[in-house]
C-alpha cells in the first residue's frame, strides 16, 4: 500500500470512526501504518478538538449525528446502498458505502454495513471505472478497446461520455455517449467490456439536446434509442396476465383483456444488431409458452425460430452430442 499523506490520514480516521467504533489495528491495517501511528494520530485529532471516545481496549469512535431525514427518504438512501453494492466491481466501492452509510440514522446504518460486507474480495478493473469517471467529470474523451458481446475481436473506440447507467437486470455499468470512431452516432458501451482505457486530451461539452430520460424512454436495459422504435404487439395467457398487471415495464400499455384471462398489448422497444429488440426479445422468451408474439412479423419469425431450436436441443437425449 503505497503511503498516505498525514492529513488525509487524519482524515481518513475521523470518518472511519464516526462511522463506527473501530479498533485501533483494524486501522492500522487499513491505512498501512503501525498501531502506535494510529494512537498518535488518535491523540492528534483529540487535540484538535475532536471528541475520540475509547470505548474499550483498543476500541474508539467518535460521535457523529446523522442529518434528518423523513422515514422514506432514510429507507431511499439504503435501498441506494443495497444496489450499489450489487452491482460494485471493486472494493474501492467501499469507501462510496461508508459515505452513503454515514447518512442514515440507526439501526439503517449498521443494517447496511453489516449487509455490504465481502466488497474486500472483488478484484474488478478500478482503472476501467476510474477513467470513465474522470472522463465524464474532466469532460475529456475517452480511448479505449472494446469487444462486443459475443465477438472475439477487440476494437479501437474514442467516446465522448455523456451519462453512466446501471442496467436494472443485471446491475452492471454502462457508458453512453457520442462514439466518434466508426459509428459518429450516440452508443451504450458496457464497461466490463472496455480494457485499455486512457483519456485523451481533446475535450468536449455536453449536447444540450441530450436527454438520459428520453434516450432511455424506450429502453427494456440500457440500449437507448434517438431514432424510431419498434412497436412489438403481444398476447400474454391468462396465468402470465398478473405479472405484466403488475409489472412497470417502459411503455407497455394493454390494449385489452379477452374473457379468457388473456391479455393483447403493445410496446415500444428500441432496435439493436440487425434491428432486432434483443432486450425485449429476452425479456418476451422470459414468458415461456405463456406469451405469443402478433406483430411485427419479423421478430415473431425471430421468437418462433428460436422456440424450434429449444426444440430440437430437447428432442436430443442428454449425454448426446448434437
Amino acid at each position: 500500500m503505497p503511503d498516505i499523506p498525514k492529513a488525509e490520514r487524519l482524515l481518513g480516521i475521523l470518518e472511519a470512526l464516526k462511522l463506527r467504533p473501530m479498533r485501533v489495528l483494524e486501522l492500522a491495517q487499513r491505512f498501512g501504518v503501525s498501531e502506535r501511528t494510529i494512537e498518535r494520530d488518535l491523540e492528534a485529532l483529540a487535540h484538535q478538538g475532536y471528541q475520540v471516545e475509547k470505548v474499550g481496549r483498543g476500541l474508539y469512535r467518535i460521535p457523529d449525528r446523522s442529518p434528518a431525514l423523513h422515514p422514506v427518504e432514510a429507507l431511499a438512501l439504503f435501498a441506494a446502498g443495497r444496489l450499489l453494492f450489487h452491482q460494485a466491481p471493486t472494493r474501492q466501492y467501499g469507501r462510496a458505502l461508508e459515505k452513503l452509510a454515514r447518512m442514515l440514522p440507526e439501526p439503517l446504518r449498521e443494517l447496511l454495513l453489516r449487509s455490504t460486507q465481502g466488497l474486500e474480495g472483488r478484484q474488478g478493473d478500478s482503472r476501467t471505472l476510474e477513467m470513465v469517471a474522470r472522463a465524464l467529470l474532466e469532460r475529456r474523451v475517452l480511448a479505449f478497446e472494446y469487444r462486443s458481446g459475443g465477438s472475439k475481436n477487440w476494437r479501437p473506440k474514442e467516446l465522448l461520455v455523456y451519462f453512466l447507467e446501471a442496467n436494472r437486470t443485471n446491475l452492471g455499468l454502462y457508458a453512453v455517449g457520442y462514439e466518434r470512431t466508426y459509428h459518429k452516432a450516440i452508443l451504450t458501451f458496457k464497461l466490463s467490456r472496455m480494457r485499455n482505457a486512457r483519456l485523451l486530451a481533446d475535450t468536449y461539452e455536453f449536447p444540450g439536446d441530450f436527454d438520459p430520460t428520453l434516450y432511455f424512454r424506450q429502453a427494456w436495459g440500457v440500449v437507448g434509442v434517438r431514432e424510431e422504435a419498434i412497436e412489438v404487439r403481444l398476447r400474454f395467457a391468462p396465468e402470465a396476465a398478473w405479472r405484466v398487471l403488475e409489472g412497470d415495464y417502459p411503455g407497455l400499455v394493454v390494449e385489452r383483456e379477452l374473457a379468457d384471462g388473456s391479455l393483447q398489448a403493445r410496446l415500444s422497444a428500441a432496435p439493436f444488431k440487425g434491428g432486432v429488440p434483443w432486450e425485449v426479445l429476452a425479456w418476451i422468451q422470459s414468458f415461456g409458452p405463456r406469451v405469443e408474439v402478433l406483430s411485427p412479423p419479423e421478430l415473431r419469425a425471430l421468437w418462433l425460430e428460436e422456440a424450434r431450436q429449444v426444440l430440437v436441443k430437447a428432442s436430443v437425449p442428454v449425454g448426446v452430442a448434437g
